[in-house]
């Protein structure tokens, strides 16, 4: 989850690297969603920061949070994750 606040909008640079890797591991395994911080009352921690950051989830559960837009760091957590 691609988590962002309305006046810097989502991080659209790293929509290509997930695009990759989903082709490249299969579209059932990686799926990608964005969620803006002040709508969603779950989100209030990450309110107030200038940096993207990334939320990766399996089986509903939270299994790592990258912070940054650090390409390498983010393929590396989906590939550990998946």
């Amino acid at each position: 989850v691609d988590v962002y606040q309305a006046w810097c909008g989502p991080c659209k640079p790293v929509v290509n690297l997930l695009k990759k890797i989903r082709n490249e591991v299969g579209s059932n395994l990686l799926h990608f969603a964005v969620a803006e911080v002040d709508s969603i009352d779950a989100l209030e921690k990450y309110r107030g920061q200038c940096e993207p950051v990334f939320l990766f989830y399996t089986g509903g559960e939270l299994v790592a949070v990258v912070r940054g837009a650090d390409a390498p760091l983010l393929q590396k957590t989906i590939l550990e994750k998946l």
